[in-house]
């Protein structure tokens, strides 16, 4: 557990964006973040976040993630995060990383005047350029989430689930030979065999009243898009991660933040909050909705 004194420490709240007893916001790289954390003796129990997803946004931020010129490196960056965050995680915390996957288009910069398709597709994404021709050519389905995973285990993680969130009613894909994308991953991430993991807390009761762990494929409607941040979590999403995994008077830390739903989430069940995020305004948009629960 962190101490107060750790999660309150002068220096690391110089380095913060914005801090207060129970929350930390940082507005730079993730690597830089866990530098100041790890520290300052700061010890999370859930990190809970859904980074960027490969070729699908441009949030206008340098440093940002997700605009990488081949796929593979994207996946290095993203480990390379996670690396560093290791020193920060307890030993029986667990990782949780929700990421969708992308097709390689090689199209060229998109054209269509179509509102739904331009939101999509914002100038030249990486996966409209010509690629490699061996993984990067037209039609493929790069499998981004389990070479991540695997890129992972590499590195001495232990993948405990694949968790797969299935989006009711989804915006269908303008496609005519393959079937519509209407899932995406969540992936359980833990540093060694024994971990903190409350199963009553998020389980399903069996008819004989025992309590049985939740299924890995979760049915969860998307976040209403209100929001500037276009692809924000479900606070849906992170109740099993938080309730499961975080103990009492422990800590939750996002990685990419985003418009702070894990946060918010954490805060709300008495959980101490850690948010960081390279944009600046998100990082706002992190304080103003821990605002609303004031």
């Amino acid at each position: 557990m962190t101490s107060s004194e750790s999660f309150c420490n002068e220096k690391l709240r110089k380095a913060a964006y914005y801090s207060d007893d129970n929350v930390l916001i940082f507005n730079m790289d993730v690597r830089e973040a866990m530098h100041h954390l790890a520290e300052a003796g700061v010890i999370v129990n859930c990190m809970v976040t859904s980074p960027p997803f490969y070729g699908q946004r441009d949030y206008g931020s340098d440093g940002q993630i997700g605009l990488e010129a081949h796929p593979n490196e994207f996946i290095n960056q993203l480990v390379s995060c996670f690396e560093a965050a290791k020193p920060v995680l307890a030993e029986n915390g667990s990782l949780w990383v929700n990421l969708g996957d992308t097709y390689w288009s090689g199209k060229g910069e998109h054209k269509s005047g179509e509102s739904k398709q331009s939101a999509r597709r914002f100038g030249l994404r990486p996966q409209d350029k010509t690629g490699d021709g061996l993984l990067c050519k037209p039609k493929q389905l790069l499998l981004i989430p389990h070479r991540f995973a695997i890129a992972m285990q590499d590195n001495d993680w232990i993948v405990r689930n694949d968790n797969v969130w299935i989006k009711p009613n989804p915006i269908p894909d303008q496609v005519r030979d393959r079937c519509s994308v209407s899932h995406e991953y969540m992936f359980h991430l833990v540093k060694s065999r024994w971990y903190y993991f409350d199963k009553a807390k998020v389980g399903r009761k069996s008819e004989s009243g025992s309590i049985l762990p939740p299924s890995d494929t979760w049915a969860i409607a998307p976040a209403r898009k209100s929001h500037m941040h276009k692809a924000r979590f479900s606070e849906e999403l992170v109740r099993i991660p938080v309730l499961a995994t975080t103990p009492p008077g422990g800590v939750v830390l996002d990685p990419f933040g985003g418009s702070g739903t894990s946060l918010v989430f954490a805060r709300r069940h008495g959980f101490r909050a850690i948010g960081i995020d390279i944009h600046k305004d998100f990082c706002q948009s992190m304080v103003d909705h821990l605002g609303e629960l004031a």
